[in-house]
């Protein structure tokens, strides 16, 4: 069975790619995921942040007037709390890259102009083989319009893409106006594939404490049904790469992005429930599937099910959501 798929100009012999995590901290741990059928692997994000400022001067600022009121502290991680620095980050690429064969895809996450994209470059010379830069940004300024917010973001873009000769890909997350448009603009600033999506961190409350706590969920398979829509949208109008993360915990979910034109499926939530084992499971479902429906390729299902190619493009749009609507039996009361 050929499982190789073509990523960012890469060449992957399987479309299974860990995406980023803390499980690519260890070097061993993607030694294991080559062995267990990784294709690539993402590594764990460098924040804007941590370039931003070394760590005696990120400690000032996050300790500087906490006195001021009880929660202050509650808001920003401590510095100690970044497992890797940004000297650490790089010498993690070299020590990757030297026990594994498989691609090794950087990333570098942050949301406002500036020289931290510089370290993009660094990325590239440490021996990165892909960028995947993470554009988390959540606009709060009532003042800002929907066009600025965009603007700012293809700043980044463009910026990164100045820096570096390898491929460059953008995780993004599904709350704009019109994605597609974003989308089609994104590819023009130079980025040569999309990943989709990023999955925001949402706060809770704490009513022991009466704190704002961080609240990291895992993903379940529901979420899978956002990047499979917008990636069968946007497969073949938009001349890019994607990357489909979010919601894939099965082999039946890696077919699915790969029909409506994925090339790559990126997994976390499901090797962080079940270990990276699972990779192993995920694989061989993937090739009993596709012996049992006469599939040779990867590349032969890629693409056949986006809304290009299917019998009824309106599935993918409004006119789907009426009659689920209508004929949902949660509604037929």
């Amino acid at each position: 069975m050929d499982l190789t798929t073509r990523y960012l100009g890469l060449t992957l012999a399987s479309p299974l790619v860990p995406s980023a995590s803390p499980l690519s901290d260890e070097v061993g741990n993607v030694r294991r995921m080559e062995d267990l059928g990784a294709g690539a692997v993402v590594l764990r994000s460098l924040f804007e942040e941590q370039i931003r400022r070394d760590r005696a001067e990120l400690h000032h600022h996050l300790s500087f007037g906490t006195d001021s009121f009880a929660e202050a502290q509650s808001f920003f991680p401590e510095p100690a709390g970044f497992a890797i620095g940004p000297d650490g980050y790089l010498e993690h690429i070299r020590q990757v890259k030297a026990a594994v064969s498989i691609p090794v895809i950087a990333s570098l996450n942050g949301s406002h102009p500036g020289k931290w994209t510089q370290y993009a470059r660094l990325m590239q010379d440490a021996g990165a083989d892909a960028v995947e830069l993470n554009l988390y940004g959540i606009p709060t300024d009532v003042e800002k319009g929907a066009e600025r917010v965009e603007d700012e973001l293809l700043d980044v873009v463009r910026a990164v893409r100045a820096e570096v000769g390898v491929p460059l890909a953008v995780k993004l997350s599904p709350f704009f106006t019109n994605l597609a448009n974003v989308a089609l603009r994104l590819a023009g600033a130079g980025a040569d594939g999309l990943t989709l999506f990023n999955r925001f961190y949402q706060p809770d409350i704490d009513l022991d404490h009466l704190e704002v706590r961080p609240n990291v969920l895992l993903s379940t398979p529901q979420a899978l049904r956002l990047p499979l829509r917008w990636i069968a949208i946007l497969y073949g109008r938009v001349k890019v790469d994607f990357a489909a993360t979010s919601g894939i915990h099965s082999h039946e979910d890696v077919l699915k992005v790969l029909m409506v034109g994925a090339s790559v499926a990126e997994l976390c939530s499901v090797l962080m429930r079940h270990g990276l084992d699972h990779l192993t499971e995920v694989r061989r479902g993937l090739v009993e599937w596709m012996t049992a429906h006469e599939y040779e390729s990867v590349r032969q299902m890629q693409g056949s099910m986006s809304q290009q190619h299917v019998e009824s493009p309106e599935a993918f749009e409004r006119a789907q959501y009426m009659r689920a609507v209508q004929r949902s039996p949660v509604f037929m009361v």
